[in-house]
């Protein structure tokens, strides 16, 4: 049996891990290259493998850089059937659908300002490539033995993280290849704890924060902090948040801090992402996977007003009053958060708070790491906004999470991959495992091909 790492090694996103056997080919994840131009240039390249010949497709969770290469796959010859979770399947038709609708907007706003080299520009995907690989898709539940053809079962387990996010089992001639995904937060508000797996004779772990630990501060004290300064000296707090897990988060935290009198009850607050909208829906759908109740998410759902129409969305800059806008995308790679940048980013009297990991290359990273220029549509924006990264609000596990999950094992995998994760922070993890552990363990390289005995 072979293990190729065809994404996800060496940096955290673009997902893809192929294993072989018996002339069998199954893709667990098939997710986007994001952050650096020379990553982002890797979705436009030829897939490693033909798409054709891969016999079925598994996902972990709905983010794009573990589901957004889907449509390409799919419309390149990909039919076999993709297997997720009830949860990320839905997930997935919002996610998927978004980032082509934002592709093919940029697409075209790039054609109508002539800002691009190519004439014309193209999106990686459209809509209808999107509805074309959502047909494959099988919904799996949780904690159940999945029997395949050729012997090969899968099981889903619960990893935290987001809705329907899962450690990956794959039992196959005789070996469990176990799939970390993206392993969430112990004690986090919104998501239950990463489940406990106990044995893998091959593992595939995640080290995005393999060399960093979460701040420890109760982010609300962060959150009423921030807000109270801005909101004194009349400016807007704007916080780019992913649309899936982040964004709900948020809502609940703004929601606990206005019952608590610890921000002004008339406080404006938007929840200006379609795709966010169209997530919390899907939240409210599936109770039984939060860690709270049907009662209290229906509370903090509200403390928001949604904003769905595109001009409502460019009102809110034009608004002076003091408010909080959560919008998509996290890393400020796109979206509507893009031009709300474009007007607060230069506003010394504002704030822009970031909510969690920001890969190499976008403009987040860029922004935190004192960036005075941003480029936007062509166009540099100087950064004068108050700048805030609360990592605390993380899904990741950090390095101490990681960890925990790790002792959970009643005996060493005979091999640990560490993926999803840039050098240093997965080479630091490496070392821990060794020492702490004593598990053999290495770092997994780009196109790097395992035999797994």
């Amino acid at each position: 049996m072979k293990l190729s790492f065809l994404g996800a090694a060496g940096t955290v996103t673009g997902s893809r891990f192929l294993l072989e056997a018996d002339g069998r080919r199954i893709l667990i994840d098939c997710g986007l290259f994001q952050g650096l131009k020379q990553l982002r240039l890797r979705n436009w390249a030829q897939f490693p493998v033909t798409p054709s010949s891969i016999d079925a497709v598994v996902l972990t969770h709905a983010h794009l850089d573990h589901s957004g290469y889907l449509p390409c796959l799919a419309r390149d010859g990909f039919r076999g059937p993709v297997y997720a979770t009830e949860t990320t399947v839905d997930l997935c038709a919002i996610l998927l659908t978004d980032s082509a609708h934002i592709q093919e907007s940029d697409a075209d706003f790039a054609n109508r300002h002539r800002l691009s080299k190519h004439a014309p520009a193209l999106p990686l995907y459209t809509v209808a490539d999107v509805n074309n690989g959502m047909r494959l898709f099988k919904k799996m539940p949780f904690n159940t033995l999945h029997r395949l053809e050729s012997g090969i079962e899968i099981i889903f387990h619960h990893a935290g993280h987001i809705l329907g996010a899962s450690i990956v089992e794959i039992n196959w001639q005789g070996r469990r290849i176990v799939f970390s995904g993206d392993l969430g937060r112990y004690n986090d508000p919104l998501m239950s704890d990463p489940a406990i797996v106990e044995e893998a004779d091959y593992l595939i772990a995640e080290s995005t924060y393999g060399d960093r630990l979460h701040e420890r501060e109760d982010p609300q004290n962060r959150l009423a902090e921030i807000i109270q300064r801005t909101v004194r000296r009349g400016g807007t707090v704007l916080i780019p948040a992913f649309a899936v897990g982040r964004a709900q988060l948020l809502l609940l935290h703004l929601y606990q801090l206005k019952q608590q009198g610890r921000l002004p009850a008339n406080l404006p607050i938007y929840l200006d992402s379609p795709m966010s909208v169209n997530a919390v829906d899907i939240y409210r759908r599936y109770p039984d996977q939060l860690r709270l109740g049907e009662v209290n998410y229906a509370a903090a759902y509200g403390v928001a007003h949604y904003v769905r129409d595109v001009e409502e969305s460019k009102g809110l800059d034009a608004t002076p009053m003091p408010k909080v806008i959560i919008s998509a995308s996290g890393m400020a790679t796109g979206g509507r958060v893009l031009h709300h940048l474009k007007r607060f980013a230069p506003d010394p009297q504002s704030a822009v708070l970031f909510a969690g990991f920001q890969a190499a290359g976008t403009r987040g990273a860029k922004m935190l790491n004192g960036a005075q220029t941003v480029k936007i549509y062509g166009e540099y924006v100087p950064v004068r906004a108050e700048l805030h990264n609360l990592s605390m609000l993380s899904a990741h596990a950090d390095a101490d999470e990681i960890m925990r999950w790790l002792r959970g094992f009643q005996r060493p995998p005979k091999e640990t991959f560490l993926a999803h994760g840039e050098p240093e922070a997965a080479d630091t993890l490496r070392l821990r495992i060794k020492d702490e552990l004593g598990w053999s363990c290495h770092v997994a390289e780009d196109r790097e091909e395992a035999e797994l005995r």
